[in-house]
């Protein structure tokens, strides 16, 4: 992200650039690197903070003339100090510890949707030529795969919006898509309808990228976002919906907290949970804090790479079959389900090692 530089450089101020600071050690500049990269993505920071955020640590650390890293920690730990410290409780709480608001996760899964289907084209391309043979199964086997996929994304979309009701809903919507595409699939005529150059589907499912990163995030979080609470009930409803929802907190967990709220209620002579609690959003993030977090998060992460992983060794069998010898799909397959497989023991060592923390530290 940013080039060392061997020239003088101007002393740097509260508003200079991330870019332009030049690090003394390969070392701090990555430093620097992993900060500015874990504030904007898993914190949704503003650049102008961490612009002044990285020209303060700049500063510190050329004084000290010591490396970053003993100066100011580790860049994960730091960014999320600053994050607590310089970005507002508001701010933070209307994203998920992804640093994602709901519109942001789902323009992310619909545009690697249509990243993924520019892929396949052009390895459809290299494999089997310039032209793509349209027929009613196929039609209706790619019209099942993207609504099932689209349906899931809002699903997702609707979980980091704390919108519990409205996940199944999507997620049941993409069963019966995927069963009922399935289902038309096997059952339609096998006959070709039409012959597509695949540069047409390349330039189709790009388009279908950019336009899904270009759209506006401020009219999908409108959708997303309920409506005010109009009593206690529904705002109890809300902190159950973000607490397992935006935050990854275990059911249980999270119904302990709402049965809390709703006795304090009862014994507060008729103060509103608004009153005592304050924003239902800002109260949410205040109760899934700390280092339980980490760990909830780890575990999503894990079951989120296991499932892809699975998809795709089950589709690389299935070509593997299908076509009696190893071709450039099943390798394509084999890889995907690796590197997904790669990723869940990632997260599998880092549950361990979290746990492994948490015990030596009740014994200590």
């Amino acid at each position: 992200m940013r080039r060392t530089r061997t020239k003088a450089a101007a002393p740097e101020t509260a508003t200079t650039p991330a870019a332009d600071l030049v690090w003394a050690r390969p070392e701090d500049e990555e430093w620097a690197d992993t900060v500015h990269v874990r504030l904007a993505l898993d914190h949704d920071a503003p650049a102008d903070l961490t612009d002044a955020v990285l020209a303060e640590a700049h500063q510190l650390v050329r004084e000290a003339g010591l490396p970053a890293r003993e100066v100011l920690g580790a860049p994960g730990a730091y960014a999320r100090t600053v994050a607590a410290e310089r970005i507002s409780e508001e701010r933070r709480a209307r994203v998920d510890p992804h640093g994602l608001t709901p519109a942001e996760r789902l323009r992310a899964c619909l545009g690697l949707l249509g990243f993924l289907g520019f892929a396949l084209s052009a390895l459809h391309w290299i494999e089997d030529g310039l032209w793509v043979t349209g027929s009613w199964t196929s039609v209706a086997g790619c019209a099942a795969i993207t609504a099932t996929i689209t349906l899931g994304a809002l699903a997702f979309a609707a979980r980091a919006a704390g919108r519990m009701r409205g996940m199944w809903g999507f997620f049941a919507a993409a069963a019966c898509a995927f069963v009922g595409g399935v289902s038309l699939a096997a059952t339609a005529p096998g006959e070709r309808l039409f012959d597509v150059p695949v540069p047409v589907l390349m330039a189709a499912c790009a388009a279908w990228a950019v336009g899904a990163y270009a759209f506006p995030d401020a009219p999908l979080d409108r959708w997303f976002a309920p409506r005010p609470p109009a009593g206690d009930e529904q705002w109890l409803t809300r902190l159950e919906g973000l607490l397992r929802g935006r935050h990854a907190m275990p059911a249980a967990e999270a119904r302990g907290h709402v049965r809390e709220a709703r006795q304090h209620l009862a014994t507060a002579d008729g103060e509103r949970a608004e009153d005592a609690f304050g924003d239902v959003e800002v109260y949410a993030m205040r109760l899934a804090e700390g280092p339980r977090k980490q760990r909830w998060l780890a575990r999503h992460k894990l079951y989120r790479a296991a499932a892809p992983a699975a998809v795709f060794a089950v589709l690389a069998v299935d070509e593997a079959l299908e076509a009696g010898h190893f071709t450039g799909w099943v390798a394509c397959y084999a890889l995907a389900s690796g590197a997904w497989l790669w990723t869940a023991a990632a997260e599998w060592r880092e549950i361990r090692k979290r746990a492994g923390a948490e015990r030596a530290e009740r014994a200590g």
